[in-house]
């Protein structure tokens, strides 16, 4: 039903989604950005930062410490992952690249249904982040609100990390020119390695904050993994901002079309998709002659 209060709530709830598919495509965008990988198995590393922070929560009852274990659990994963599997994939085509990422992501999540089962797990919000919220002209979940400023705290530390430290200059020249960081002196090998650490660990992050709002499951990573590589596009290979702007683009677009038919929720964000594609081929942010 159309009414304003409907419409407001979903513009929050596709704020709240944006800011989300933002934090986990940033992570993505910026291992293709820097390495050149079209990494698959993202979206496995969102269920395994879920089901990481589920595990910790069941043995000490702490959120804060199942969102520490769900973020560097998965950045553990994804350094092994980097040293013993996608390193040796970098000169590779890039098909073989989609195949070893695409298997690495069944892997992971056989092995968590072989561990944990098929049935879901729930991980609660902490107590004083229950019920709902009044904000005057509406209530809306308060974990939901929280979720939204946790999400936009973890995107302004990432800002931070690439944008005014020493290792994010070197991966954003990376980004731009691989040989010539090498060719200073920098070792490539281990930039490489901490950025698909990072970019995994902004994925486990988002997976384990979600936890609250969506189960967790096995599969629940699919249509996640779908979503951010549509932002990515949107927003432009490589760009964080780009990858800040389609998030949010593409939160709103699932959330307002929800309204009319959530059946068309996935065509809806693939015809702006494909209008960027049209219109700007390198995305809204992205770089010309960025491959």
């Amino acid at each position: 039903m159309f009414t304003w209060g409907n419409i407001i709530s979903q513009c929050f709830n596709g704020l709240v989604l944006g800011a989300l598919l933002a934090l986990i495509s940033s992570g993505l965008t910026i291992i293709y950005g820097t390495l050149g990988v079209l990494n698959l198995a993202h979206g496995a590393m969102f269920m395994l930062g879920g089901y990481a922070g589920w595990v910790a929560y069941t043995y000490t009852g702490s959120f804060i410490v199942a969102i520490v274990a769900g973020a560097l659990f998965v950045m553990l994963v994804g350094i092994v992952s980097e040293q013993l599997i996608i390193r040796h994939f970098y000169s590779r085509p890039a098909e073989d690249q989609l195949l070893v990422t695409f298997g690495l992501g069944i892997v992971f999540v056989e092995v968590v249904r072989y561990f944990f089962g098929s049935l879901s797990k729930t991980v609660p919000p902490p107590a004083a982040l229950t019920g709902i919220t009044p904000l005057g002209f509406m209530v809306y979940p308060t974990y939901r609100l929280a979720l939204l400023g946790i999400v936009t705290v973890a995107l302004l530390v990432l800002y931070f990390i690439l944008y005014r430290t020493r290792i994010g200059m070197i991966v954003r020249a990376g980004i731009e020119d691989a040989v010539m960081v090498d060719s200073l002196g920098i070792n490539i090998q281990k930039v490489f390695m901490l950025v698909f650490g990072i970019g995994a660990m902004a994925a486990g992050f988002a997976g384990i904050v979600n936890a609250p709002v969506v189960a967790v499951a096995p599969d629940v990573g699919d249509a996640i993994l779908v979503q951010t590589f549509v932002v990515v596009v949107i927003g432009g290979v490589g760009s964080f901002p780009g990858a800040v702007l389609g998030g949010l683009i593409a939160g709103e677009i699932i959330s307002l079309t929800s309204i009319v038919d959530p059946a068309y929720s996935y065509v809806m964000l693939f015809v702006a998709m494909t209008l960027v594609l049209v219109l700007r081929p390198y995305g809204l942010l992205g770089t010309a002659g960025r491959e």
